[in-house]
C-alpha cells in the first residue's frame, strides 16, 4: 500500500478541537491515493475524538506527540508513508479543485502552497488579509502554514523538518529553510479556505497588526541560518 500512496496529509489537532471532522469530509475524494494522519497532543486519547460511527471514507489514523505544532507535524511526518507530505490545519476547507491540485503536485521537487481565502465566520475585511497573503507569497516568497504546504518527504528530511525549539512560527521557519536549500516555491493557483474566527473574536485591526508584526520579527530571525542549520551536514 505504501508504494501507491501519493500523499500523506498531516493535521495537528489541539485539545478539544473538532474542526478536523469537516476537513476529513473534504479529503474523502482522495481515498486510495492518500492517507490522513491526525496528530493529537500526548495525553489526549485519540479514541475520545472519534465516535464509533464516524463513517470515514479515507484512511485516517491518530498519532500522539508532545505539545507544540512543530512536534506534532514532525511526528506525523515520521509516521507517513506517502511520497509527498501535505501539512494542513484542522480548520482548513478544500474543494475538488484543491484536492486535484494537491494530487497533481505529488512528486514535484518543490514546496507547494495554496492561495488563502477566509470563511464567512470572520469579518468581511479578511478579504484584504487574503489578498495580503497572496502578495506576500508571490512577491516575497513567504507562504505560511495556513496555506497548506506540500513538500516531498526527501526534501522535508533534507532541511530537518520543523524546528521544535520554536513555540510559534515553525511554518515560517520551514519556508526559510527551504529557500536556503534552493527548493523552489510552487504556487498551486487554487484557493484553500480557513476560518476567520480569530479576527471576529479579537478584532480585525488588532489581529492584523499582530500578525504583521510577528511576520516582520520572524522574518528577521529566520532569514539567518541558525547554528544548528549551519552545522548540519
Amino acid at each position: 500500500m505504501a508504494a501507491r500512496l501519493k500523499l500523506s496529509i498531516i493535521v495537528p489537532v489541539g485539545p478539544g478541537e473538532t474542526a478536523w471532522r469537516g476537513l476529513l469530509e473534504d479529503l474523502a475524494v482522495l481515498e486510495g491515493a492518500a492517507e490522513v494522519i491526525l496528530v493529537a497532543v500526548a495525553g489526549e486519547s485519540p479514541r475520545s475524538f472519534v465516535p464509533a460511527d464516524h463513517g470515514l471514507r479515507i484512511s485516517a489514523h491518530w498519532q500522539e506527540a508532545p505539545p507544540g505544532r512543530a512536534r506534532q507535524q514532525n511526528a506525523g511526518a515520521a509516521a507517513a508513508q506517502g511520497e509527498t507530505l501535505w501539512f494542513l490545519h484542522a480548520d482548513s476547507r478544500l474543494n475538488a479543485a484543491a484536492t486535484d491540485a494537491a494530487l497533481a503536485f505529488s512528486g514535484r521537487a518543490a514546496l507547494g502552497y495554496f492561495d488563502l481565502e477566509f470563511d464567512a465566520d470572520g469579518p468581511w475585511l479578511t478579504r484584504l488579509n487574503a489578498l495580503g497573503a497572496r502578495l506576500r507569497s508571490r512577491w516575497l516568497g513567504l507562504p505560511f502554514g495556513d496555506q497548506g504546504l506540500l513538500l516531498p518527504r526527501r526534501l522535508f528530511d533534507a532541511i530537518g523538518g520543523f524546528d521544535e525549539s520554536l513555540d510559534a512560527g515553525e511554518d515560517h521557519a520551514l519556508v526559510w529553510a527551504a529557500r536556503r536549500a534552493g527548493i523552489r516555491l510552487a504556487p498551486l493557483g487554487v484557493a484553500l479556505r480557513t476560518s476567520g474566527r480569530r479576527y471576529a473574536e479579537h478584532g480585525w485591526l488588532r489581529t492584523t497588526l499582530r500578525h504583521a508584526g510577528l511576520t516582520v520579527t520572524q522574518a528577521r530571525r529566520f532569514a539567518r541560518p541558525s547554528a544548528a542549520t549551519r552545522d548540519r551536514p
